[in-house]
């Protein structure tokens, strides 16, 4: 595989530093921006990965650090926003592609990756999947013969470190016995963060790729597991549509927002794939049950 200059997006996230190892062990040069550079030193371990400070928000600054870099990969999302009325989503998902896209044509940028999400569309529910989806065109629209673009679409992703199954195992070991589930038939097809991305297949120019692991769950049977491989012994009470909104309405207000209306929105659409994994990638997906029982032992009772 040829080796890459390359701007990484969001390579202080829980994908972003998987993926840099990875591209640093294929040789990749990575260039990774952090508003706070210090708190993500333990990247510099990667031999080729250079670690500068500034706001990505910022176009004079991405285009500084665009100019030595043939790619650029975008994994830039948040899962809630300060407010509640979709601005700080906006910013995120949809305004920052737009000046991605802008940037990489002033710099000579040839190759864009971007992180999207599954089922991420105009009419969705939630101001996610709908801010997502314009990013998503935003980036897709920039496509054509001198700058090639392709999209991922994951369902939720786990892995070591990962936001979903180590939250769970976190709030199952603070339970005192009963576990009041929200939206507990909403269903996933989780991804395995190790399983994420390709970089100089040509036949992924200009591609939109839907990602999801072998199986599909409800939110019920993923946190039973979590239950289950931690020792917690508990009785998950699934929340009707009414109290489930409730409890979104009352926990986006606590420190951390674990839980906000616009989540509840997103849990309405299936985060489940059409078809299987992507053949262009040649490989299978791997299964939560055998990854999960290693990172979740940790949180064990």
């Amino acid at each position: 595989m040829a080796t890459h200059k390359i701007c990484l997006l969001g390579g202080t996230g829980f994908v972003g530093k998987r993926l840099a190892a990875h591209l640093c062990e294929a040789g990749h040069q990575v260039l990774v921006p952090a508003r706070q550079r210090e708190r993500h030193r333990d990247l510099l371990v990667l031999p080729t990965l250079r670690l500068v400070q500034g706001d990505v928000y910022d176009a004079e600054f991405l285009r500084q650090q665009f100019a030595a870099c043939d790619t650029v990969i975008n994994l830039i999302g948040i899962l809630n926003e300060k407010g509640r009325d979709g601005r700080g989503f906006a910013r995120a998902h949809a305004e920052l592609p737009a000046i991605i896209v802008n940037v990489c044509h002033q710099a000579g940028v040839r190759r864009l990756l971007h992180m999207s999400a599954l089922h991420a569309t105009s009419a969705a529910p939630s101001h996610y999947l709908r801010t997502k989806a314009q990013g998503e065109e935003a980036a897709m629209h920039a496509d054509g013969p001198d700058f090639h673009v392709t999209s991922f679409r994951p369902s939720v992703i786990f892995g070591p470190g990962d936001s979903f199954l180590n939250r769970f195992a976190a709030l199952l070991c603070l339970a005192p016995g009963v576990f009041p589930l929200a939206c507990p038939g909403a269903r996933f097809q989780p991804v395995y963060v190790e399983d994420m991305a390709a970089l100089d297949n040509h036949k992924t120019f200009g591609q939109r790729y839907d990602l999801c692991g072998p199986k599909v769950y409800t939110l019920r049977e993923i946190v039973s597991y979590v239950a289950e491989r931690i020792g917690k012994r508990v009785r998950i009470i699934g929340l009707n549509d009414t109290l489930s909104q409730m409890q979104a309405a009352m926990l986006e207000f606590f420190p951390g927002k674990p839980f906000s209306l616009d989540n509840y929105r997103s849990l309405q659409v299936d985060s489940v794939c059409d078809k299987g994994f992507p053949e262009v990638f040649g490989m299978t997906p791997t299964s939560l049950e055998a990854i999960a029982p290693d990172y979740l032992r940790p949180h064990s009772l």
